[in-house]
């Protein structure tokens, strides 16, 4: 690793963001040294402080040496430039995982909006739908074609890079949903969620207290909740 530099991340609550989570688990797990601001989902995000670090009103955001790097694919691409280990070494397994990144990144729209990021709930749907599950089915066929390919335990090789970190959100929707995939997938899913980063955001999220009205709306639209992990506010 190169010489340490002061990196600042603005994230949003851990139960529930998921586009937070991207770079906080990827510079984490390759061992980065950087400072987390914290800003809760809700009024928080209105404010001047907010706004003063987060100039499109979203998160993540990534403050290195006076400069403001903002969405989760542009600070992986930015880090990786810093950084060994960010994408594969092999060009063919980073091309796979930089196109496999960038699909995570522009779709899976029912899995975002049917399965709401809610990393310390257990949940079951209302009911099945059709647009959800052709999602998980080309979910399955894309990690199936990563490991089969590249030869695991990770989805490009045999090391944790930054599509592992794009999908890791998605391993809390389907845990949080009680979705399963095939047995590969699923295997490839417990391996992830046994990484300590990975406990760290479960248990950082259980810890917070924040509650939003809207992204609690959310869930209760979609599923009934039958486990709530958090502590009370």
């Amino acid at each position: 690793m190169q010489a340490s530099r002061n990196y600042t991340l603005v994230l949003g609550n851990p139960h529930y963001s998921s586009w937070s989570l991207r770079p906080w688990l990827l510079m984490s797990h390759l061992g980065m040294d950087f400072n987390v601001r914290w800003f809760n989902f809700g009024h928080p995000f209105s404010t001047v402080a907010f706004h003063e670090m987060a100039p499109t009103g979203q998160v993540p955001v990534l403050h290195t040496n006076g400069q403001t790097i903002w969405d989760s694919l542009a600070i992986a691409e930015y880090l990786a430039e810093q950084h060994p280990g960010v994408w594969p070494i092999d060009p063919i397994a980073r091309a796979w995982a930089r196109s496999a990144s960038a699909e995570m990144h522009a779709n899976f729209s029912s899995l975002r909006n049917l399965c709401p990021f809610a990393v310390a709930l257990r949940a079951h749907h209302h009911q099945h739908d059709m647009r959800l599950q052709g999602e998980l089915d080309r979910l399955q066929t894309l990690w199936q074609e990563g490991l089969s390919r590249f030869g695991g335990p990770f989805l490009a090789g045999e090391r944790f890079s930054a599509v592992d970190a794009f999908y890791a959100p998605v391993v809390f929707r389907l845990q949080t949903y009680g979705l399963t995939l095939d047995k590969t997938c699923q295997s490839y899913m417990s391996r992830l969620l046994a990484l300590p980063a990975m406990q760290h955001w479960h248990q950082m999220a259980c810890e917070d207290t924040w509650r939003d009205p809207d992204h609690e709306a959310e869930v209760l639209h979609v599923a009934e909740v039958h486990l709530d992990l958090r502590q009370p506010t």
